[in-house]
């Protein structure tokens, strides 16, 4: 074994990244915490340092300065701690570390924005123009409806099968986060939608090597992604662009302003906890003020 492969062996990479993988975490998990512990061990091994029992809480508190003076995004390094916690917990549970350095690792909060939301026009434009009646036309209208009609993630709606349907109860079996599973109402015109795509234009679309059970799918007739969806919304609004993200944003603020229980909220959109769904009662009060001060007399 040669030097180098000797010292990056030490950090047990390699290890970790096969417990992420028996643990079943979500893909997306398990390329961040990996990416990010890798990072770290550059960082950490430019500066001498030879494996994870030299790391102090210091080292780990001067990096994320070092993070923060080349700019990062607050969000980013805040995930890149979570990283670095899990890393070293995990080599504390495999007995490689007796403590963790960084078990109390503090980071700079972020700063609290206010979700954008689409604005009438654009939602009306975006739902309510004629696309047409072809297959595309079809499928975008479809992917429209389902995210501001259940308010879903992206990666969520590109994870729908056609068994996540059930027509009869106007109800969307959704995968969220961490592989939670929730129940999701789909309202009339979305579910007429989701009719029209898989009863008449699915099959124009779909061929023998596509994936049986995904309910959308690309122009490659594979298991629609991400990109997709961004590419959808920038084909169909003709001004301005719209994240599909805040097509999410929108559909809770709406259902706070109509009056909904915040509960219900958080449940629908499958958040962890409260705190988070929260900000919808600071965007519905920040919109109300908006309108006072364009409308008031005295604004």
């Amino acid at each position: 074994m040669r030097r180098g492969e000797r010292a990056t062996s030490r950090w047990r990479l390699e290890s970790y990244a096969d417990t992420l993988r028996a643990a079943d975490r979500a893909a997306a998990t398990q390329r961040a915490y990996v990416s990010d512990a890798k990072a770290f061990v550059t960082w950490a091994s430019e500066r001498d340092a030879t494996g994870p029992s030299e790391i102090t809480k210091k080292d780990l508190r001067d990096y994320l300065v070092f993070m923060t003076a080349r700019g990062d995004e607050r969000t980013s390094i805040i995930r890149r701690r979570a990283s670095l916690r899990s890393y070293f917990a995990w080599l504390v549970e495999r007995g490689h570390l007796s403590t963790s350095p960084a078990a109390r690792l503090l980071a700079p909060r972020p700063a609290q924005q206010l979700p954008k939301i689409v604005v009438r026009e654009q939602l009306d434009n975006l739902l309510d123009d004629d696309w047409g009646d072809d297959q595309w036309a079809t499928l975008d209208r479809a992917v429209c409806e389902v995210l501001y009609g259940a308010g879903l993630r992206v990666s969520e709606l590109c994870g729908l099968d056609l068994a996540s349907i059930d027509f009869s109860k106007g109800l969307l079996r959704v995968l969220g986060k961490g592989r939670k599973e929730r129940i999701v109402p789909l309202h009339r015109k979305g579910l007429e939608a989701l009719r029209l795509w898989v009863d008449d234009a699915r099959e124009y679309v779909v061929r023998s090597d596509s994936p049986p059970e995904a309910l959308f799918l690309n122009r490659r007739a594979r298991r629609i992604g991400p990109r997709d969806v961004r590419r959808i919304l920038d084909h169909r609004v003709l001004r301005g662009h719209v994240h599909p993200h805040a097509l999410r944003h929108t559909y809770a603020t709406h259902l706070v302003e109509g009056g909904a229980d915040l509960r219900v909220v958080q449940e629908l959109l499958g958040h962890e906890s409260l705190t988070t769904t929260q900000i919808y009662t600071h965007v519905s009060k920040s919109r109300l003020q908006k309108v006072h001060r364009q409308t008031h007399p005295r604004g």
